[in-house]
């Protein structure tokens, strides 16, 4: 029965209808463009900077976050990126928790290494920060 049903309905429907092969747009979507254009900038703000703050102006585990870097390390910028000052920030935020699997704010990278959130950051041995922030 289903042999003589797949028969009536292969006739009437084309055959490379949900095929792989079928003809599709080799031009990326708004959108696609869009998760290019953010996955740029935030894999260039991680490699272009030796400390990246992907951070939110009124979290206080950020300000935290960004104090020690003042405090502890002054002859190294932190870059920091307002989420919350951005048109785009909750796709960075996004991105961030597809890239690292952490959501939330700050998300902190040093010399490209992931380091996590405040908490993270904390519970890092000094001389093991001080070593990743002197890497070459």
């Amino acid at each position: 029965m289903l042999s003589s049903l797949y028969k009536a309905l292969s006739s009437k429907v084309p055959a490379n209808l949900f095929s792989t092969t079928a003809a599709s747009s080799s031009t990326p979507s708004q959108y696609q463009n869009k998760i290019m254009a953010i996955k740029d900038l935030v894999e260039t703000a991680i490699s272009d900077n030796k400390v990246t703050i992907f951070s939110k102006t009124w979290c206080p585990y950020s300000a935290r976050a960004k104090a020690l870097f003042v405090k502890d390390y002054p002859g190294v910028p932190a870059h920091v990126l307002e989420l919350d000052e951005t048109d785009d920030g909750s796709a960075i935020q996004n991105y961030l928790a597809e890239k690292t699997g952490q959501r939330s704010v700050p998300n902190i990278f040093v010399n490209g290494t992931h380091v996590g959130g405040c908490d993270d950051l904390f519970a890092m041995k000094k001389a093991d920060l001080k070593a990743l922030v002197e890497k070459a």
